[in-house]
């Protein structure tokens, strides 16, 4: 089993900034994205970032990240952004919907 990852451990909130980021280049409006942001409060055992050890992989297959973080969310980005129809079909399938629900609608958000 190996870990692949970017070789690098922003927490989960820099990532969702960066996202917003590159979304006011790619896709701007009045506002910035980072005024989406909502904090919830946290569920028990909530991992604030996602830290892999990719010496492994590296050492074993000699495999490197092709992409640093923010090239990658990037392409990730406008990719979501080409292909409207994908999103649409996710966002109407129940389980979606009901994941938002328990997950973002049901929460109390944090001051």
């Amino acid at each position: 089993t190996y870990n692949v990852g970017g070789n690098n451990q922003p927490s989960n909130l820099t990532i969702v900034e960066t996202i917003c980021d590159l979304l006011d280049e790619v896709k701007p409006r009045a506002e910035s994205h980072r005024k989406l942001i909502r904090f919830v409060v946290d569920r028990p055992g909530h991992d604030r970032r996602y830290a892999m050890n990719i010496s492994k992989i590296q050492r074993e297959l000699g495999w490197d990240p092709r992409h640093n973080l923010t090239d990658g969310l990037l392409e990730t980005v406008q990719w979501i952004l080409d292909n409207p129809g994908w999103v649409e079909t996710i966002q109407k399938q129940r389980e979606y919907q009901a994941w938002l629900t328990k997950n973002y609608e049901k929460r109390e958000t944090s001051s």
